[in-house]
C-alpha cells in the first residue's frame, strides 16, 4: 500500500480527525488518528495489517512466534498482525498501572515476539510492554505499528516497523500554541490517567 493509499483507509473510516487532542502521552496534537475506527472494519484491518507485514524482512517475520501488544489500543491491531502473520496473539493489560500478562496469557521461556502497537507518540508505552515481554520470558525481536507520530523520536532496542510515519506536531502543555490552546481540548485515547 502506497501512504497515499494508507492515508484513505482513515479518511474512509472517519478515523483522522482535527481539533485539540490530548494523546496518551500527555502531550497536545491539533490532529488524531483514532485507530480503532480504521480498525472496526475486520476487511480493513486485515488490509493494513497484511501490508505492515509486508514491509518487515522476510528474517523477522519468519522468526516471529507470538503477537503481543498493549492494551486497549493494539488489541485489534495485534490481532489482525497474528492473523496475517499466521501466528497466535495475546494482550497485555494495566490493572494496577504496570503491564501485566492476564487472562491466562503467558509467554514460553525466550518466545519471539512481536510488540504490536496502534500509534506510537513518545515509544513510553511501547518501552514499558516491552520490558514487561521481558520480564514475562518473552524475547521482543521487533516492534511495530499503524502509526508513528513520534516524528522519528521514538527509539527501542529491537528494530520498529511502522505502517505509515506522520509527520505531525505534538506539544507538551507549557508549549501549546495559542492558536491550539483557544480550542476546546479532547481526549480520545484509551487512558486516563
Amino acid at each position: 500500500m502506497t501512504e497515499n493509499e494508507i492515508l484513505d483507509e482513515f479518511r474512509a473510516s472517519d478515523a483522522l480527525l482535527e481539533g485539540h487532542f490530548i494523546l496518551s502521552s500527555g502531550r497536545h496534537s491539533a490532529q488524531y488518528l483514532q485507530c480503532a475506527r480504521v480498525l472496526m472494519d475486520p476487511a480493513r484491518g486485515a488490509r493494513l495489517a497484511n501490508a505492515l507485514v509486508s514491509k518487515m524482512p522476510e528474517n523477522i517475520r519468519n522468526a516471529i512466534e507470538i503477537v503481543v501488544s498493549p492494551a486497549m489500543g493494539g488489541v485489534i491491531v495485534g490481532h489482525e498482525m497474528g492473523r496475517a502473520l499466521g501466528k497466535e496473539a495475546i494482550f497485555l493489560e494495566r490493572p494496577e498501572g504496570t503491564f501485566e500478562l492476564r487472562r491466562g496469557f503467558r509467554l514460553e521461556p525466550g518466545q519471539k515476539v512481536l510488540m504490536m502497537e496502534d500509534v506510537v507518540t513518545t515509544g513510553l508505552s511501547s518501552r514499558e510492554a516491552i520490558k514487561a515481554i521481558g520480564e514475562a520470558g518473552g524475547d521482543v525481536i521487533a516492534a511495530g505499528a499503524l502509526v508513528d507520530r513520534s516524528n522519528g523520536t521514538a527509539s527501542f532496542d529491537v528494530p520498529f516497523y511502522p505502517l505509515i510515519a506522520l509527520e505531525v506536531p505534538s506539544y507538551a502543555d507549557e508549549d501549546v500554541p495559542a492558536e491550539l490552546a483557544a480550542v476546546p481540548t479532547t481526549k480520545p485515547g484509551s487512558r486516563q490517567s
